[in-house]
C-alpha cells in the first residue's frame, strides 16, 4: 500500500494516531520538504516516530515519483506531508500516478492552514480563489494573484494568500539531492511590499479602488503552534510588520464584514474596525 499522510502544521505530535502506526509498520517512508515545513526538524520526527525519514525534495516527488512508489504493490511505504495531503496539486499528481500503476492507496488526512486559518475569525466559506504570492526577481515579477484578490473583493470574498518558499543553494554550487538546503520564507511584510507595489501602479492607471494602501489586511504567523501570530492592520503598516519566524501568510478580507467576524478580530486590530473603510 501507498500512503499519503497528513502531518498537521506544528511539531511531532500532530500526526493522527491512525498515520502514526502507519508510519511505525512501513518499509520505507519519505517526509516532503518543499511545499511546506513543520515547526519542528526532521531529527526530532524520527525520535518521535521511532524511526529513520527519508527526504523527498521537487525533483523526487515530481520527477522521479517511480522512485518512492517502487514495491509499494508489495510493502507498505508512506509520503508524509505537512498539512493535509491534499492541500498541494502535486501530491494529486502522485495519488494518479499509483492509479496509473495499479498500486493501492490510501489517504490519511490532517488539519491544513486551509481550514486553520479560521483562527482568526473570519468565516471559512466566505474565501474565494487562494492565492499564492511568489518572490520577484530582478527580471520575474508577475501578478496574477492580484486580478484574482481583486475578482474576490468585488463579490465580497476573503483572500487567503500563501507566501512563498524559496529554496537558496549556495552561491555557485549546484543543486545535489539530500544536502540541507538554504530555505527562504517570504514574511507578511514582504508580501505587503509587493501588493503595495501594485496597488500604486494600479492607482496611476485605472484609479484603482478594489484595494489601496489603507485596506484592512490580516498576517498570521506560525498558525497552532504556541507562539502564533494574529495582526489586523493597513496593508500599508503590514509592509513593516515583523511576526517572526516563518511560516507566515496574509489574507485580504472582503469589502463587507459580518459582524461576528468584525468582533472577533477586533481582538487583532490596531484600530477601530466598525468604524473603517476597508
Amino acid at each position: 500500500m501507498f500512503y499519503l499522510i497528513g502531518l498537521g502544521l506544528v511539531d511531532p505530535m500532530d500526526i493522527s494516531v491512525k498515520g502514526l502506526e502507519i508510519v511505525k509498520r512501513c518499509s520505507r517512508v519519505y517526509l516532503e520538504s518543499y511545499t511546506s515545513i513543520l515547526g519542528c526538524h526532521k531529527e526530532e520526527l524520527e525520535t518521535y516516530y521511532g524511526r529513520p525519514l527519508l527526504l523527498a525534495d521537487r525533483d523526487l516527488v515530481e520527477e522521479k515519483t517511480d522512485e518512492i512508489l517502487t514495491g509499494a504493490n508489495e510493502d507498505d511505504v508512506a509520503l508524509l506531508i505537512v498539512g493535509d495531503p491534499f492541500g498541494a496539486t502535486t501530491h494529486i499528481d502522485l495519488v494518479l500516478r499509483a492509479r496509473d500503476k495499479k498500486i493501492p492507496y490510501k489517504v490519511i488526512h490532517n488539519a491544513s492552514i486551509l481550514t486553520a486559518v479560521g483562527c482568526c475569525g473570519l468565516e471559512l466559506y466566505k474565501f474565494g480563489e487562494i492565492v499564492t504570492i511568489p518572490y520577484w526577481d530582478e527580471t520575474w515579477k508577475p501578478e496574477s494573484f492580484y486580478d484574482k484578490i481583486k475578482f474576490n473583493r468585488l463579490h465580497n470574498m476573503h483572500t487567503l494568500c500563501l507566501l512563498d518558499i524559496k529554496v537558496v543553494e549556495p552561491a555557485g554550487e549546484p543543486r545535489v539531492r539530500g544536502r540541507r538546503q538554504i530555505m527562504r520564507f517570504m514574511t507578511v511584510a514582504d508580501a505587503a511590499q509587493q501588493l503595495l507595489s501594485i496597488v500604486d501602479r494600479k492607482n496611476v492607471l485605472e484609479h484603482n479602488t478594489v484595494l489601496n494602501d489603507m485596506s484592512l489586511c490580516v498576517g498570521l504567523a506560525r498558525v497552532g503552534s504556541e507562539t502564533q501570530r494574529i495582526v489586523a492592520k493597513s496593508l500599508h503598516d503590514m509592509a513593516s510588520t515583523d511576526l517572526g519566524g516563518p511560516l507566515h501568510c496574509l489574507i485580504i478580507p472582503s469589502k463587507e464584514l459580518h459582524p461576528l467576524e468584525t468582533d472577533y478580530l477586533q481582538g487583532y486590530a490596531t484600530f477601530k474596525l466598525d468604524s473603517y473603510n476597508y
